[in-house]
């Protein structure tokens, strides 16, 4: 795997960072949106023969660091195209894909991720919602789900629910497409703290009703796999298939939540650099101050080094090595969510007073940059992945 971006990525990276400098930090986010999908970037890593760019999370990862180091970052990049966009293409039937991903990569159909839940945390074995089959082949999900982002503008929302095991008796994951004006399907908005454009809703399924079709690969089978094909390529039946679905959508969440907060520690950390440039209280700019300096330096080290690792998981998770790149994606997502909060508070620390006035637009990044540490995994849980599975410690729970 080379460190070293190519002539097309580098080409994509300052393309889109011009783009980001029109919009820049008041933007709006239907336009920026728009005209993100108009150019090509939303779809980046979506089949091309379903109208995306044919690339991967090498690609997206950059558009979406690009625009937050812009100070205009577009959150449901996370969940639209990385997340449900990849399940779909990998594990979808075909007119699950024919439906949904010309849309996802254009723009005009968004989609929101439900996994949360009130009782579960980051324990998704006690994922509660459930799916049971009626008799004409359809679905009846019931369940809550919290902290779902941006449901309010997505015209579907991937819900991973559990249906039963016919032979062990035992619930196991699954995955449905519920449109937004499903029947029964009632969303309201938390009261954040949090500065963000894209608001977060708790989910009520109220034996909500769905086709047949609503499981994704609900109708793929293994006997239609041609021979040679490889293991990732392979879509197991729906309700064969959910904990890979999940885990082929966990990945890419968690590379783009590293590049969501390295694109947000660089905005803040650009900031905190032309003020000190320019700041001037004693006989030199602040910044010929190494108290001043020295962390700031150190803060931009961190946030290459994050970068550095993202790479590595999207490289890894492009090339087709879901386990090597579960990993990295995991040290990807704590390097990068440590090293924003950092330069978050660097720079705010760098400016001051006025590191708290609206005029500067670093105050709100504090609660935001607490994120990239909280979700969609905190780093505790993190670091427990990597001391069970990298260090092979025993768990203790």
């Amino acid at each position: 795997m080379s460190t070293i971006e190519s002539q097309e990525i580098k080409a994509l990276r300052e393309a889109v960072a011009a783009l980001g400098r029109r919009h820049g930090r008041d933007h709006d986010r239907e336009t920026l949106w728009g005209e993100a999908a108009k150019l090509g970037y939303l779809g980046v890593n979506l089949p091309e023969a379903y109208g995306g760019g044919g690339g991967g999370m090498a690609e997206l990862s950059v558009v979406l660091e690009e625009l937050g180091a812009a100070g205009c970052p577009l959150l449901m990049m996370v969940v639209s195209p990385a997340i449900c966009g990849t399940v779909i293409a990998r594990f979808g039937t075909e007119e699950q894909k024919h439906a949904w991903l010309p849309g996802l990569a254009d723009g005009t159909l968004t989609m929101a991720f439900g996994i949360t839940e009130p009782d579960a945390g980051s324990n998704s074995h006690r994922i509660t919602t459930t799916a049971r089959r009626t008799e004409d082949g359809g679905w009846i999900l019931s369940g809550r789900k919290v902290f779902v982002s941006g449901v309010d503008i997505a015209d579907a929302t991937l819900i991973v629910g559990r249906t039963e095991d016919a032979r062990t008796g035992k619930l196991k994951p699954c995955l449905f497409i519920v449109p937004r004006d499903a029947d029964g399907f009632h969303r309201s908005q938390i009261d954040m703290e949090l500065r963000a454009q894209e608001k977060q809703f708790e989910l009520v399924l109220d034996d909500v009703s769905l086709p047949a079709d609503a499981l994704v690969g609900g109708g793929t089978s293994h006997a239609e796999v041609p021979l040679g094909l490889a293991a990732r390529e392979v879509p197991p039946a729906g309700e064969d298939a959910g904990l890979l679905q999940l885990f082929a959508g966990l990945n890419p969440e968690r590379i783009m939540t590293a590049a969501f907060a390295i694109g947000m520690g660089r905005y803040a950390l650009g900031r905190a650099i032309d003020y000190a440039r320019t700041r001037q209280v004693w006989k030199a700019p602040i910044g010929a101050h190494q108290a001043i300096a020295h962390p700031l330096a150190q803060a931009h080290i961190e946030l290459e080094l994050a970068r550095l690792m993202m790479q590595k998981a999207a490289a890894l998770y492009d090339a087709g090595d879901d386990l090597g790149a579960g990993e990295a994606a995991n040290m990807a997502k704590y390097a990068a969510g440590e090293a924003c909060v950092k330069a978050v508070d660097q720079a705010v620390h760098t400016l001051g007073g006025n590191g708290l006035t609206r005029e500067y637009g670093l105050a709100s990044l504090i609660t935001a940059a607490r994120v990239s540490r909280i979700a969609p995994v905190s780093r505790e849980m993190i670091l427990n992945f990597v001391s069970h599975q990298s260090l092979g410690l025993p768990k203790s729970y």
